[in-house]
């Protein structure tokens, strides 16, 4: 009903052709897709980090397939029904995992036996077991692709498809008497197959004439049986577009209307509940909707490789700002460009810069780019990063130089540079480097004395060492002036 109210709408813009091209276009299918699961593991994958919880993605990718089996296995077994690999209550299932994944590791985890990390383990490892026993136990005819669990193939999503009648849609009829129709011919008296009696060649066979084809057709199967001259006119919707945008919405929905809960119970559960905001109730929601947008992303990207897709644009996102809400915005957009820039590397195109000349994995190429991503946000976070950290190291020891060197000048009638260095235990060359930078600043005379300027940068210095600061950046001496 949803996809039919979508298909209509677009439909007051586009043509069929026009809509149904850009639909059946392998490349913008797979890319909206892969949005959507961005946005969708982003917002979930930034709680998930803040909250030490990222690798339970990875348990809950595991164990949701227990409950997709123990659905599958009610359907056989106690509803006798064919089992539905599209069931809605597939996904109820995969919750339901989800959350009994959390709350068993949680109930060793307060044993106080093992830590918190290896009851996670021991938890998703037993019911991922039991999963496969039950698989290979009772569900031998029922077929499950590993590779698509594990890997997904995202370029294919476009093929999957559910149909929209948009004109010819009348159902056909064929009767007896229908020009259409195709007759053959029975044996009425026969014995079946390996039983002595009658046989179809046998001379006291008797036979009656019988319509092949006749019954009610729809409109596209018609067409397939080329009962109609021309071929209804249909709108081919991928159903995997329907699925991530419902999930992502939920997702959207439900940070924006839990979200000074979240932030709260994120950064201070003890609060929260004092508050009386439920932050356990607030956790199992959230793994609720982290197990139903892995159950989403399983065509698409695999249910292992879903896993990088809440952990590696979040923890890029998270060193380039502070700010919750940033994150929050950042995070799926590093992973909606992962997913962009990812299917353009798949296809030997990297960054449009380099023809690498390769046919690989989409959804691999897209969890490489996310990973590229996070390097260079690792390189040049400017509060984070690698080089932004190596930076305040060199100017700490620079600056700290500097005002061991002040403080000796204080302390000692020192006269030269030989006898300063001698003292310090550093080369000449050194010594003389670090007085030149004093002296630009004026903070020390020719004389090899202080000046008035010196004497309030080193005093401000001893204040900084005090205790009470002990993870502040070494001030710079020039800043004095400016205080």
């Amino acid at each position: 009903m949803i996809e039919r109210l979508i298909v209509d709408f677009l439909l007051q813009f586009l043509s069929v052709d026009q809509l149904n091209d850009f639909l059946s276009d392998p490349r913008t299918v797979a890319i909206l897709v892969g949005m959507l699961i961005a946005v969708s593991t982003g917002l979930l994958g930034t709680f998930l980090l803040l909250r030490k919880m990222s690798m339970t993605s990875d348990a809950i990718s595991h164990t949701i397939l227990l409950g997709l089996v123990v659905v599958i296995l009610l359907m056989i077994y106690v509803f006798d029904v064919v089992p539905d690999l599209s069931s809605p209550w597939l996904i109820v299932g995969a919750a339901i995992a989800g959350v009994l994944t959390v709350i068993s590791s949680e109930l060793i985890n307060r044993s106080g036996l093992v830590k918190e990390d290896a009851a996670l383990g021991m938890t998703y490892s037993v019911m991922f077991g039991i999963a496969i026993i039950l698989i290979s136990g009772f569900l031998t005819a029922v077929h499950f692709d590993n590779q698509q669990i594990i890997m997904g193939e995202i370029g294919l999503a476009w093929a999957d498809t559910n149909n929209y009648c948009i004109s010819r849609c009348d159902d056909v009829v064929i009767t007896p008497d229908d020009s259409r129709a195709k007759t053959g011919r029975q044996c009425i008296n026969c014995t079946p197959p390996g039983v002595d009696g009658i046989k179809p060649r046998d001379p006291e066979a008797e036979f009656e004439t019988y319509c092949v084809n006749c019954g009610t057709y729809s409109a596209s199967k018609a067409w397939g049986e080329r009962l109609i001259e021309a071929p209804p006119t249909q709108v081919f919707w991928p159903k995997s577009l329907t699925v991530m945008a419902f999930i992502t919405l939920i997702n959207a929905s439900f940070v924006m209307l839990f979200y000074k809960e979240l932030k709260l119970s994120t950064f201070d559960a003890g609060l929260a509940a004092t508050l009386g905001f439920r932050p356990q109730w607030l956790k199992y929601g959230l793994m609720i909707l982290v197990s139903l947008t892995a159950v989403g992303a399983f065509e698409a990207v695999g249910a292992i490789l879903v896993v990088a897709f809440f952990i590696i644009p979040s923890a890029a996102a998270y060193l380039l700002t502070e700010r919750l809400s940033h994150t929050l915005l950042l995070s799926p957009f590093i992973g909606g460009l992962s997913v962009y820039t990812g299917y353009e590397l798949a296809r030997g195109n990297f960054l449009w810069l380099v023809d690498i000349g390769w046919d690989t994995s989409i959804s691999a190429s897209i969890v490489l780019m996310a990973a590229f991503y996070f390097g260079l946000a690792w390189l040049l976070s400017p509060r984070r990063g690698l080089t932004s950290s190596v930076f305040r190291h060199w100017q700490n020891r620079r600056r700290f130089a500097e005002y061991v060197l002040m403080g000796h000048l204080k302390e000692r009638d020192i006269l030269t540079v030989e006898v300063l260095s001698h003292r310090l235990n550093w080369s000449e060359q050194r010594t003389q480097r670090i007085l030149q930078r004093l002296q630009t600043r004026r903070l020390v005379t020719d004389h090899l004395q202080l000046t008035p300027r010196g004497q309030e940068a080193l005093a401000r210095f001893s204040h900084w060492r005090t205790p009470m600061q002990p993870s502040a950046a070494i001030p710079d001496a020039s800043d004095v002036m400016s205080g």
